[in-house]
Order: C-alpha cells, then structure tokens, then sequence
C-alpha cells in the first residue's frame, strides 16, 4: 500500500465500490485480457467490508446512510478502483442509463481524488510508468 489514507466510507459507497470491484473481477475469471489481479481484487473487497452476498461485515446497517467505516486505502487502491470505474463507465456506454453511471464516476472520482494532493498523483504516476 502506497501513500495511506484513513478514508470515512458509508455502507452505500462501500457497496458502490464493492459493485466495481465485482465487474473488475467477472472481468478476470471470464478470462479476458485484463491488469487487474483477483487476489487484490478481494484483498481490497474485503477491507472495504463488504462480501459478495452484501453483508456488511463493518457491522453497520446497510439501510443507514449515517454510518461510516474507517477504511485504509493507499493511492495505489484508488487507482485500481478509478481503473475499473473507467473501464465500467466505457462499458456502460450504450446503456440507458449511462447519464447516472458518468454521474456516479464523476463523483466518487472526486472522493477517491480528494485524500492526496495533485504532487502526490502525478508522483504515483511517474513511478507506475
């Protein structure tokens, strides 16, 4: 983990999160040419606090928008989660809905962002060339 930030992630955007994560991961057992690895993949999922039935091991209500979990991710995480909401919103594009997918990228974009600075991202950048 790279550059650590305590991040506060209500029940709602884990599940968010934990929804890329699950099409980054159908993604690599369909045995399409991905970058992305399974075991990160889960690694990340289930420090986010969410399986793959939807429980909340965070011991919070799911229901509850007020709740929040403190959850460690370096700016390597963010990285991948912004990689697969990139690769979601591309494969999104013809949908319907695809105002309300650029709408959410957009904005979880600019909470996973946020925690470090312009310096630290093109920093993180250089170094994963």
């Amino acid at each position: 983990m790279r550059l650590p930030r305590i991040l506060s992630l209500g029940p709602e955007a884990r599940m968010a999160l934990g929804q890329i994560i699950g099409i980054m991961s159908d993604q690599v057992m369909s045995g399409a040419p991905t970058h992305w690895s399974i075991e990160r993949l889960v690694e990340l999922d289930v420090r986010l606090g969410i399986v793959p039935d939807g429980f909340d091991v965070g011991g919070l209500d799911a229901d509850s928008t007020d709740d929040a979990l403190e959850v460690t991710l370096g700016i390597d995480d963010a990285a991948l989660l912004l990689d697969g909401m990139a690769f979601t919103e591309v494969a999104s594009a013809d949908l319907p809905w695809i105002d309300m997918v650029r709408w959410t990228s957009d904005f979880i974009t600019s909470e996973l962002r946020s925690p470090w600075t312009d310096q630290e991202w093109m920093g993180f950048a250089a170094e994963s060339r």
